[in-house]
């Protein structure tokens, strides 16, 4: 073999660029979560498994650190990939970029099952294609971060190919191996659940035989009942018992009603915040056209499946899903496998080049999530500061707003508040309440405060004392 051959047989080999993605994602993965988007996201999931690692590991028990002076056990997706964080703080002690490189890994691992599955679904060349979108897609930024969005859909597309193993062989460990990986896909994001859904194309599948389609149904719905078990059962018993929850789920006619209105940001969740590429939406687009003339009836079922199950998911959310980009994950890998498809007509010549072009394009565009802006640094310094001034038990007060982020680098439980809520009345009703220190960010409130002892000024925290 020639080297020019091998060189061919390298970079025609998907597991090189999955491998190439990996490498670049690492670029910054131990910083902490202060990164501009969804950086609140992460501190929460951050603050859930440094509780477990300080505190009750019990996974049936998240716990949240800007609950006031309540439990602050929170209702919640359920905590896996918190735990994951967990285990590994175990081994070397807690810090903040642990889950940044567990859902790179799984989500990397997750990538190359999509690109098998594809490829025993349609062909290779499908496959290529549609995993480099997918890896250049929003994927790109969301699976370095803390989040199990990615995380959550990576195991469900490995457990739908361990699905289709059984489905083609009759081996039961394949089968065992796809209610373990999809049960815990879906528990860690519910919405993971519309991939799931395309199984029920199996009723209608006649080459597949009745005792495996009985066998996956079952399974599924041993699955589906434990994921309904956390969600409709667990979860609404830890908000009436401890009264605080991350996630409200709307009526269809609510949800309908309230996406209606953010039309513009519900579209641009498809045309931009999915692939990341106005290059890979031509294709997406394109990619329309030759699923539906090209494509089996089987898949094109199966899209239209998923479909309806995700639109059905982003109407129980309602403004949610309009107004936060990494809501659209779960259908991202379908709008990747579509866009494949169109990318499939083109000569390799010109394949090549635009595959090189969404790449660039989509990596480009989410490239400045990998720094810091030095802007933000700051809030690294209020560790240090309620360490010194504050002892580990008392609450604090922080004028943090709804973002969950600096109670999270204080290290401190309490309340995060808005500016306005910095004034006598309301601070001495949250000191009845057990509030002990006030944590001031004087870069969104510079008014002075002279009716509590000043005990620390910093550069950029203001620490008082409440009581």
């Amino acid at each position: 073999m020639t080297s020019k051959e091998r060189i061919r047989l390298i970079v025609t080999d998907i597991r090189f660029w999955i491998l190439i993605f990996f490498l670049i994602r690492l670029i910054g993965i131990t910083n902490a979560p202060l990164e501009i988007g969804h950086s609140w996201r992460q501190a929460f999931t951050n603050m859930i498994a440094r509780n477990f690692f300080e505190g009750n590991a019990n996974m049936l028990y998240p716990q949240i650190d800007m609950a006031g002076n309540q439990t602050g056990i929170v209702g919640s997706e359920f905590p896996f990939f918190n735990y994951l964080i967990y285990l590994t703080s175990l081994l070397f002690g807690y810090s903040h970029w642990y889950g940044r490189l567990i859902n790179l890994v799984v989500s990397s691992v997750g990538i190359y099952f999509f690109y098998k599955l594809i490829k025993n679904l349609c062909t290779k060349k499908i496959a290529f294609n549609a995993t480099i979108v997918l890896l250049s897609s929003i994927w790109f930024g969301y699976s370095r971060k803390s989040m199990p969005d990615t995380f959550s859909v990576a195991l469900v597309i490995i457990g739908l190919y361990y699905c289709y193993r059984y489905l083609t062989s009759g081996t039961l460990w394949k089968l065992l191996l796809f209610f373990l990986f999809s049960t815990l896909g879906m528990l860690c994001k519910i919405p993971a659940l519309s991939l799931v859904s395309v199984l029920s194309i199996l009723i209608i599948v006649k080459e597949i035989s009745l005792k495996r389609k009985v066998l996956v149904f079952a399974v599924s719905s041993i699955s589906l009942m434990i994921v309904g078990l956390w969600y409709f059962y667990w979860v609404p018993y830890l908000l009436e018992t401890y009264h605080f929850q991350l996630f409200f789920t709307k009526g269809v006619a609510e949800g309908l009603k309230e996406v209606m209105a953010l039309l513009p940001d519900f579209f641009e969740k498809f045309y931009f915040s999915s692939l990341r590429s106005y290059s890979a939406l031509a294709f997406f687009l394109a990619g329309i056209y030759f699923v539906f003339k090209d494509g089996t009836r089987y898949l094109k079922i199966g899209i239209g499946i998923i479909t309806i199950v995700f639109l059905v998911f982003i109407l129980k959310t309602g403004s949610v899903f309009p107004t936060h980009s990494y809501y659209i994950i779960p259908f991202t890998p379908i709008m990747a496998l579509i866009a494949g498809f169109a990318l499939a007509k083109l000569p390799p010549k010109y394949l090549y080049m635009a595959l090189l072009f969404i790449s660039i394009e989509g990596v480009m565009n989410q490239q400045h999530d990998f720094f810091i802006k030095n802007s933000e640094r700051y809030k690294l310094s209020l560790e240090p500061l309620t360490t010194k001034y504050v002892s580990k038990n008392d609450l604090i007060v922080i004028n943090g707003g709804p973002s969950h982020q600096e109670i999270y680098f204080s290290h401190r439980k309490g309340w995060t508040v808005d500016n306005a809520m910095i004034n006598k009345n309301d601070l001495e009703r949250l000191m009845k309440s057990g509030a002990a220190y006030l944590v001031i960010n004087k870069t969104s409130f510079k008014d002075s405060i002279d009716y509590f002892p000043k005990i620390c000024s910093g550069e950029y925290y203001d620490i008082y004392k409440m009581k």
